[in-house]
């Protein structure tokens, strides 16, 4: 089809394409002004081995190699910390110590489809598996470009809610990652401990003695640390305001899709209909040969 043809069609359908325009950025508007709003707990953190007297460098007996500043991916004990704050020991410590399994169980019962999933018999009891699948949505980890922090961000309609389970959860991934540190150096100081017990050899326990030293060495830091994984740089903070969804950026979006999505649209149907009469003419020119 020409395109002077295509638009002429369009031109045609104008009534018509305005009003389906209307209706979808009335049912879009309407959709995103009633999207509930949720308050954004923010936290900025920091790897522990960044510091010249770093736990991990108090641990290992030799420097970190030369050019590992320059990796900027997560690794060490940060890595694990920021592995933990998405695992299911983490949905079970929000179950246990905060309220959001509570608040989830109210906000499905409150919503609209909630007499559909009674009548379906979908209606089962919340655990920790949706607390987990709530976190991987609504928690955020975003490395800040040009530095090394990272900025935790946890999403809720109840700021103080928010607030408390961002706390949990940066409680919880330290203490997991101290925990991992100091029951390792004890299992080595116990074997160390017990091989020494029976090794008459000189030399072999002084070296012996000297690997010990350091895993007592290692016992000590991890107990007086405050920080083994991840060093606050902001303490965890609520905003006053709800933010998220960013209404008017959606609603910008959403007029600027809904035109394109119709005209890209009516344009394939001209085009398929003439494509479709095309083929017809093609089919009957043979028969009406025959004849």
């Amino acid at each position: 089809m020409p395109l002077p043809m295509l638009l002429f069609g369009l031109w045609a359908w104008r009534a018509r394409l305005l009003l389906i325009l209307l209706l979808l950025w009335l049912g879009g508007a309407a959709v995103i002004l009633l999207w509930p709003r949720g308050h954004v707990a923010r936290a900025q953190v920091a790897p522990a081995e960044t510091t010249s007297f770093a736990v991990s460098a108090l641990l290992s007996p030799q420097a970190p190699g030369v050019g590992q500043g320059l990796d900027t991916r997560p690794g060490g004990n940060f890595a694990v910390y920021l592995a933990a704050l998405r695992s299911p020991e983490a949905a079970r410590v929000l179950t246990t110590e905060t309220g959001l399994l509570q608040a989830m169980e109210q906000a499905r019962q409150a919503s609209s489809l909630w007499a559909f999933r009674v009548a379906l018999g979908l209606n089962r009891a919340l655990d920790a598996d949706d607390v987990l699948a709530w976190l991987e949505h609504y928690f955020a980890l975003n490395q800040n470009f040009g530095s090394i922090t990272w900025s935790l961000e946890l999403t809720h309609n109840d700021p103080a809610l928010a607030l408390q389970s961002l706390l949990s959860l940066h409680r919880f991934a330290e203490a997991k990652v101290r925990a991992d540190l100091a029951d390792q150096a004890a299992r080595r100081v116990a074997a160390l401990e017990a091989r020494l017990a029976g090794e008459s050899d000189v030399f072999l326990r002084n070296s012996l003695y000297d690997l010990l030293a350091q895993q007592q060495r290692a016992g000590l830091v991890v107990a007086a640390d405050e920080a083994v994984a991840a060093r606050l740089i902001a303490a965890p903070m609520v905003e006053a305001r709800a933010s998220r969804p960013n209404r008017p950026l959606l609603l910008g979006l959403w007029l600027l899709a809904v035109p394109l999505s119709v005209f890209m649209a009516a344009a394939g149907v001209l085009l398929m209909r003439a494509a479709l009469r095309d083929a017809a003419l093609v089919t009957r020119r043979p028969a009406m040969q025959g004849d």
